[in-house]
């Protein structure tokens, strides 16, 4: 990357966009203007050298069964426990749950959280909301499409934001989840939300877990 006078731009770090199937290129786009480089992760091999992750919207039963056709989901997994990062929203936010309502199982089972999909009705039912998000001034709008909720979260995950009383943004120390598509709008604070995760992760270099018991229930 290089400013337009030609002299060299600040690199920032180097961020995975999980990119098998979604909204990826929306990501990039939002990372890059962040101040992030991304990298595009389709194999195993991707995630060498990434500090962070982003495991965007889609189709989350799709993205599950190409993450296995891919030898991702140990990958993924691996390089947590190693303490890194990672960012789901929508559909990403499924993949990373321990418990998903309407699925026989959970995906890669990171964050111990329940969702439920399709919680706000099918793509038809898609909307916009002005979120208040715990530690930001201004209202974050928010683009639901076939989302989820996220319906409990264990000890250690904050509660951010709700919608009716559904949780639609939550938060540990290593891993942020939104019900809804930051990348679709110009908004970038959620993207330098998790910027300063991976900040803080390179600095400290220590692998992190998440709590298993259950601290919070939301209520309709």
């Amino acid at each position: 990357m290089v400013h337009e006078n030609g002299a060299p731009a600040r690199v920032g770090p180097l961020i995975g966009v999980l990119a098998v199937q979604g909204d990826v290129s929306e990501h990039v786009r939002a990372l890059e203007r962040a101040g992030a480089e991304a990298r595009l992760v389709k194999r195993p091999e991707d995630l060498a050298g990434v500090a962070g992750l982003v495991l965007p919207g889609g189709e989350s039963t799709t993205l599950r069964r190409l993450l296995d056709f891919e030898g991702l989901l140990e990958g993924i997994r691996r390089r947590y426990r190693e303490g890194m990062p990672v960012f789901g929203t929508c559909a990403g936010a499924i993949l990373l749950a321990s418990e998903v309502r309407g699925a026989p199982a959970p995906h890669l089972g990171l964050v111990d959280m329940t969702v439920r999909r399709n919680a706000f009705g099918r793509q038809r039912e898609s909307f916009v909301a002005s979120l208040d998000v715990v530690g930001m001034a201004n209202p974050l709008e928010a683009v639901f499409i076939r989302a989820p909720s996220i319906e409990r979260v264990g000890e250690g995950i904050r509660v951010l934001a709700t919608v009716d009383g559904e949780i639609v943004l939550a938060e540990t120390d290593q891993a942020l989840v939104a019900s809804f598509h930051p990348e679709l709008t110009e908004d970038l604070r959620l993207h330098e939300r998790f910027l300063e995760k991976v900040g803080v992760s390179e600095l400290t270099g220590s692998s992190r877990r998440p709590g298993t018991s259950t601290a919070h229930r939301a209520t309709s």
